[in-house]
């Protein structure tokens, strides 16, 4: 079974720090560009960030400029989210997906222009509160 699962959300206080984890099963994201998203309760899905197959290069929303971090350990099929400085408006249920396709692009270029329709996989997504 393809899937991707999300580990480490959790309830922390603003200006707290968190890391997620998202890992491939069934399948491997080498040669995927990989994106996070999240939802917000009551709000539509949005893209936090983006992180090309060689890890070279990213891209992020102006809320996560400066405050998270995206990173992968394409060894073990992992990809990271590191967020810093943590605010009550990150409350949300976060998502990773990856790139689909035989022949993967590996750049961020269609996540840039598409958002969540560039990404085929996805995971179930994991919650992460914060309190004032």
């Amino acid at each position: 079974q393809l899937q991707l699962v999300e580990y480490g959300g959790s309830s922390v206080q603003s200006g707290g720090s968190l890391r997620l984890s998202c890992a491939a099963s069934g399948f491997s994201i080498y040669y995927r560009a990989v994106a996070w998203f999240r939802q917000a309760p009551g709000k539509g899905r949005e893209g936090v960030s983006c992180i090309s197959s060689s890890g070279r290069s990213s891209n992020y929303a102006e809320f996560a400029e400066d405050r998270f971090t995206i990173s992968r350990d394409n060894d073990n099929d992992t990809v990271y989210l590191q967020m810093d400085n943590m605010k009550p408006d990150d409350t949300a249920l976060y998502y990773c997906a990856a790139e689909g396709g035989s022949f993967p692009v590996g750049r961020c270029t269609d996540y840039v222009q598409r958002g969540a329709a560039a990404m085929d996989y996805w995971g179930k997504g994991t919650l992460v509160t914060v309190s004032s």
